[in-house]
């Protein structure tokens, strides 16, 4: 198996690399290792896998280069809520709740998502988007609102956008300088 000097450095920096996920790192060691002439069996031996698994990653680098040695796509469940009913629940979930509750529940956030969105969600499916973003909207005293200008879910999808899919070679940071927080109690 033959590889160009710029694949190989790339590699041989991904094993050295101490921030290199360790299942990534023995894919690489199994191709550089077939890339200097060494059989199935005896990097099998070398790097205590099986030789079934050595074939797999040698045949997926010959396939796809360095993209075969990624994860590939699962099969399961596709996904039934998009990222706007993602941000809807987190607009709602971070926004001051109706009168006279003091906080939201994931059954209230759903309803209301349900209601404005048309997109039917559960009280559990809620509490999931809600856990993976680290969101807690029970534990809340106070509320900022944001005003409610006609084009903010254009720009929020804008944004969004941008995180989903980011253009070639561009770096994506979000900056939030908290203009409002001088105006809390402490």
């Amino acid at each position: 198996m033959a590889i160009d000097s710029r694949v190989r450095e790339r590699l041989v920096r991904t094993v050295a690399s101490a921030k290199s996920e360790v299942r990534a790192v023995l894919r690489v060691r199994i191709v550089l290792a077939a890339a200097d002439g060494l059989a199935n069996g005896t990097i099998a031996r070398e790097l205590r896998v099986s030789v079934n698994t050595v074939g797999k990653w040698r045949g997926r680098f010959a396939a796809l280069r360095p993209d075969g040695l990624r994860d590939a796509e699962r099969s399961g469940r596709p996904k039934i809520y998009g990222p706007e009913v993602r941000v809807a629940i987190v607009a709602t979930a971070t926004s001051t709740p109706p009168h006279p509750e003091a906080t939201w529940s994931h059954r209230a956030i759903a309803q209301r998502v349900a209601g404005a969105y048309c997109a039917p969600v559960s009280a559990s499916q809620v509490g999931r988007i809600l856990a993976g973003l680290d969101l807690k909207p029970h534990k809340v005293r106070g509320w900022l609102t944001r005003r409610d200008t006609p084009d903010f879910w254009q720009r929020a999808s804008g944004v969004g956008a941008l995180y989903l899919d980011p253009p070639e070679g561009a770096v994506v940071l979000s900056i939030d300088e908290k203009t409002a927080i001088a105006a809390r109690s402490r």
